[in-house]
């Protein structure tokens, strides 16, 4: 049996043999020092290092580099002592903005569409299902208080739970609080505006204080941190109420977490998709008001297509995520997951501002007005989206959705081109082990599934920075492609489980895993169109919403996706809400609850 040396020389031998040598140079370096039991680097051993890197090098170069390296070593230990909060970003901030890209800087009026007219109903469960904005006018005209409307959805929270698994934390005393506060206001006469009252829950990576914050790992069950997320604060100075702490899949990722699986009220033979696996299955069963959940890649979007639901992933930098676990300081979003599209535009006026805390969030102000013309919106579409579908009930809602646009003022569809580029850059894996390297050196991440993506230790800085420069070059590609256009439409995310579970890859799998596998040394097989623009547009952090377009016949949802350019998110909405009116699908709710 060879020896351990041995064993590292041939497993670095063929790496460099599929030209990963300058990717893995550093790490060799290291190696050789413990192979030799040194505490130091020694010239041999970085040249040795080197020779794979595609570098020729002089002796003084390689002298040089010695000397820094092992003064690195001590620089190395005194950073890993000093404990970094959570909350602490790299000191540069990622801008989903690229030149030569114009977005509207002017704040406008907020404009919602004409109150409903509503009436209480003989029993309060009946409102479970009805959008924030006929909750906001039974509220606002006191025909329901608060506290009814926090416990008829703590009550529903309590009794699915067993069939959805979707609650970490119920926060019963602290919503009941809350909504006899809500109540107390309106009476006397100090109504917030239409979340005043609204019960809602949100993702357990989603800090509160006082209460567990899990991030659905094992390795972090009894953590709790004391303060509250951005977000929290936000939507209680709205006057919305707390109710629940929501599944998220493990450490932000699928819709398994130390619980088990998280369901979908549609079917439950079916996991809701994650990572925002829990705010999704409650919104869709009628248990909250509205979610809020969090995004990398596909985590809002992918189970709010499981479940049904109007899903809002924003612009990056609208939201803080001040108090919020990290997957990539460059990719993560929080957005609002709800029944109806103006339901997202409601809870986006009280939470998409700067805080003074994440210093990526833009000043750009979120507008939102119900009268904007649909008919003089330009519409987009990628139509290979719809003609990859290889499921014809999902074949047919997707055309029925296209009509049903039309019939709403889209006079016309203009084709986009999904640019070719490549996708494949190294942020999440780089960033994500960076966050929880303090948590891995001391052992916590044993007990996680996927341990914090340690893959990511083995990319050098300067091939994540040079696949940064790329990124930037892909997103001008996008800008370009899509700059004749103010809305597009996709037929269905290939992450997203927009065949409700057919016809396309496995809900909730980041997109740049969408691909086949390859084996060692081949290049990468090339992804469909579709699955290009998700990991596109999700790198270069467009806006999108998912909206339901039918059922299949086990009962799930389809659905369909509209994206736009940066900070574009009240055109956006705008189209989604008229799909909405026109087509009627976010008004049927699960029946599979009560089976």
């Amino acid at each position: 049996m060879a020896d351990v040396s041995e064993t590292r020389r041939r497993f670095m031998a063929h790496f460099a043999s599929i030209g990963l040598g300058a990717t893995l140079a550093p790490g060799i370096a290291w190696a050789r020092m413990q192979d030799a039991g040194a505490k130091k680097l020694t010239l041999a051993m970085v040249a040795d290092a080197m020779k794979l890197s595609g570098l020729e090098l002089t002796d003084d170069e390689l002298k040089a580099m010695v000397d820094s390296a092992n003064q690195n070593l001590t620089r190395y230990e005194e950073l890993r002592a000093i404990h970094i909060p959570n909350d602490v970003s790299p000191p540069f901030h990622f801008s989903a903005i690229v030149p030569g890209m114009e977005v509207n800087r002017t704040k406008q009026p907020f404009h919602l569409s004409a109150a409903p007219s509503v009436k209480r109903p003989a029993r309060v469960e009946e409102v479970a299902f009805w959008p924030v904005r006929q909750l906001a006018e039974l509220v606002r005209t006191k025909q329901v208080t608060s506290v009814e409307l926090t416990e008829m959805y703590l009550a529903r929270l309590h009794r699915y739970n067993a069939k959805l698994n979707n609650v970490v934390t119920f926060l019963d005393e602290v919503g009941l609080s809350e909504a006899r506060k809500a109540d107390a206001e309106i009476a006397a006469g100090k109504y917030k505006g239409p979340l005043h009252g609204i019960p809602w829950g949100c993702k357990d990576i989603i800090s509160v204080k006082g209460f567990k914050t899990t991030w659905g790992s094992p390795a972090f069950k009894g953590q709790s941190f004391d303060y509250d997320a951005s977000v929290v604060e936000m939507l209680r100075d709205a006057g919305a109420v707390l109710v629940a702490k929501l599944a998220t899949g493990e450490l932000a990722s699928g819709d398994q977490w130390f619980g088990g699986q998280t369901k979908s009220p549609w079917n439950l033979s079916q996991g809701s998709s994650g990572s925002s696996a829990g705010p999704s299955s409650a919104t869709a069963a009628g248990c909250v008001g509205f979610g809020i959940g969090t995004e990398t890649s596909g985590s809002i979007l992918s189970p709010s297509a499981r479940c049904g639901l109007a899903g809002l992933r924003p612009t990056f930098g609208r939201i803080s995520r001040y108090g919020v676990m990290a997957l990539s300081w460059t990719q993560d979003r929080l957005g609002p997951i709800c029944r109806y599209a103006e339901d997202c535009a409601i809870v986006m006026q009280a939470i998409a501002k700067p805080d003074g805390r994440d210093m990526s969030v833009s000043d750009i102000p979120f507008n939102w007005n119900a009268q904007l013309d649909v008919k003089k919106l330009r519409v987009g579409i990628i139509r290979a989206s719809f003609d990859e579908l290889t499921d014809a009930t999902v074949k047919a809602n997707a055309e029925k959705a296209l009509d049903t646009l039309r019939a709403v003022g889209v006079s016309k569809f203009i084709p986009i081109d999904v640019p070719e580029f490549t996708t494949n850059t190294s942020a999440i894996n780089v960033e994500s082990v960076v966050f929880f390297d303090e948590h891995a050196r001391a052992g916590r991440m044993k007990e996680a599934r996927n341990g914090g993506r340690p893959n990511g230790r083995l990319i050098p800085a300067v091939e994540y920075l040079r696949s940064q420069r790329v990124r930037m070059m892909m997103m001008l590609k996008l800008a370009e492609a899509t700059a004749n256009v103010d809305v597009y439409v996709v037929a269905a995310n290939p992450a997203g489980g927009g065949a409700g579970g057919r016809g396309g890859t496995a809900a909730g799998t980041p997109a740049a895993e969408t691909t086949p596998a390859t084996p060692p040394g081949e290049p990468p097989r090339p992804q469909t169109p579709t699955q290009r623009h998700f990991a596109m547009a999700n790198l270069a952090c467009y806006p999108a919403i998912n909206v339901p377009n039918g059922f299949i016949d086990t009962g799930s949802p389809t659905n369909v996706t509209f994206y736009a350019r940066p900070f574009g998110e009240m055109e956006l909405i705008a189209l989604a809400k008229a799909y909405q009116d026109a087509a009627g699908f976010h008004l049927k709710h699960p029946t599979a609850l009560d089976t």
